[in-house]
């Protein structure tokens, strides 16, 4: 067997899993697609979804990394050789895109943890965000030059990343959540505990907690569920193949998913509560609706969240660097997670050093990332976003489905593998949701997804942006599979499995 780095524990291997899960999305996407679909009763939906496509392909992603015992592309080679190394390298170079942009996200939050102490940010949020922090051009597509204050904490994002991930699995990514998700569950509780205690909290709890029955009845209710697990879980872009890869032969991974996914669940049903409680307390103070501060995403953060912050009662700067630093946490651990999947991808491909191999992508991805920290920045990063999750997350994973479940009929195969290892064993739900459930809803995310964008060009932007920035990421992504798919693997790197496949696992 080879000398593969392992996990030096299961608790140190679900809290990494579960820092991946737990990224900026859980804080700032789940509670406004909950509010906005149907409120209370979008939890039927989410549950639905939870649990016939986002632990089931959990499940099979744990098992795919646990037997294979590879990166992504190693994994899927050792799998079906190269008709299926290059889903491998396709979630790959999603997961490369995504870093590039992401790591800008955690630097403004780290800004604004410092800001938070003396609400630089003033009387208007929205000009100083905006103005101030990004110095935004005017038009999408102008570059202009760099911002030096975003800039250098983009800097420092990319160097803590470095250090974490240099130190390996045992003593880099799992020590680092050891450490980052006990404190941000405890930040993020603070936050929560002050939220409920503001005036109107409980209008804003109970615009999020009312329950719209007739929503049920929409399909895209229940396509804006299946989608939220899917992003919010780590799934499809090569994460968790490669997470589970570093488990012992001996690890529990229908538990481990199971842990996983509601742990997930939990911090986005409380962000939900934490946000809709100040975002009461907004509408409250200003005498307007919820619906008329409700928002998500950038706007939510850096502008709606100081506006509350400034209108609290007490412990305002405290509660701002709570909020802000618990983005900053829940963003690297899920940021050093995705680096790690082509880190182990190139090592194992090309059979070069860990060093080296971090070297190599670190110093890549933060050299792109530049461009995100530029004046025209924000719109680069709004449709890069946009696209490599719309259109590189979603198709990959029904592309995955599709070819394990139906092609190259490999279900019956994890499902022996899991049940060898796991206490709970998988039944027939697990292939139901897999062979008919996800591809389904997928299919249906992908029509109506493509509908909207023939409609109309996403957020008004130009079409000449949209295939300047857009389509060419998520395209590139893919192109960029098939390249990489066709290079030899180094004569020094095993490519068989270390399990014997025809004895069905261990």
């Amino acid at each position: 067997m080879e000398n593969r780095s392992q996990w030096g524990t299961r608790a140190g291997f679900i809290l990494a899993a579960v820092g991946s899960a737990i990224g900026l999305g859980n804080i700032w996407r789940f509670p406004y697609v909950a509010y906005e679909n149907g409120g209370g009763a979008f939890f039927i939906p989410y549950l639905f979804a939870l649990l016939t496509a986002g632990i089931p392909i959990l499940i099979m992603e744990f098992t795919i990394g646990h037997k294979y015992r590879g990166s992504a592309p190693l994994s899927f080679f050792r799998l079906n050789g190269k008709k299926t190394e290059f889903l491998g390298w396709w979630g790959i170079f999603v997961s490369f895109v995504i870093s590039t942009y992401y790591a800008v996200i955690i630097a403004w939050a780290m800004k604004y943890t410092v800001y938070s102490f003396g609400l630089s940010w003033g009387k208007d949020p929205e000009a100083f965000f905006f103005g101030d922090v990004l110095n935004l051009a005017d038009n999408p597509g102008d570059v202009g030059g760099l911002v030096g204050g975003v800039a250098l904490p983009l800097l420092l994002v990319w160097v803590i990343c470095y250090i974490i991930l240099l130190g390996g699995v045992k003593k880099g990514i799992e020590l680092a959540n050891r450490i980052f998700i006990p404190v941000l569950f405890l930040l993020f509780l603070f936050v929560v505990i002050r939220a409920i205690t503001l005036d109107g909290a409980m209008v804003g709890l109970d615009a999020f907690f009312k329950p719209d029955v007739d929503k049920l009845l929409n399909p895209r209710v229940w396509v804006a569920a299946y989608g939220h697990i899917f992003f919010s879980l780590s799934i499809a872009f090569a994460i968790m193949i490669t997470y589970s890869s570093y488990l012992p032969k001996k690890s529990d991974i229908t538990n481990n998913a199971f842990i996983t996914g509601f742990a997930n669940s939990s911090v986005e049903l409380l962000a939900g509560i934490g946000v809709f409680a100040v975002l009461g307390f907004m509408a409250t103070s200003q005498g307007v609706d919820v619906a008329d501060v409700a928002t998500a995403g950038v706007g939510l953060a850096f502008v709606v969240f100081p506006e509350i912050i400034n209108q609290m009662p007490g412990l305002n700067g405290l509660f701002g660097a709570f909020f802000f630093l618990s983005l900053t946490l829940a963003g690297i651990t899920s940021l050093i997670s995705i680096c790690e999947t082509y880190i182990a991808g190139m090592s194992d491909k090309f059979n070069i050093s860990r060093r080296r191999s971090v070297t190599i992508g670190i110093g890549l991805s933060a050299t792109i990332s530049m461009l995100y920290a530029t004046n025209g920045g924000l719109y680069f990063l709004d449709v890069a976003d946009y696209f490599i999750n719309q259109f590189g997350i979603a198709v990959i994973g029904l592309v995955e489905v599709i070819l394990l479940a139906w092609v190259f009929r490999k279900l019956g195969l994890f499902e022996q593998h899991a049940n060898a290892v796991s206490d709970i064993r998988l039944g027939w739900w697990w292939k139901v949701s897999l062979s008919f459930i996800t591809p389904l809803v997928l299919g249906t995310m992908l029509f109506f997804l493509i509908k909207d964008n023939i409609a109309e060009n996403y957020e008004g932007y130009p079409t000449s942006f949209l295939w300047t920035i857009g389509w060419p990421v998520a395209i590139g992504a893919f192109v960029m599979s098939i390249v990489f798919t066709s290079l030899k693997w180094k004569d020094n790197t095993r490519i068989t499995s270390d399990y014997d496949e025809n004895k069905g696992g261990l």
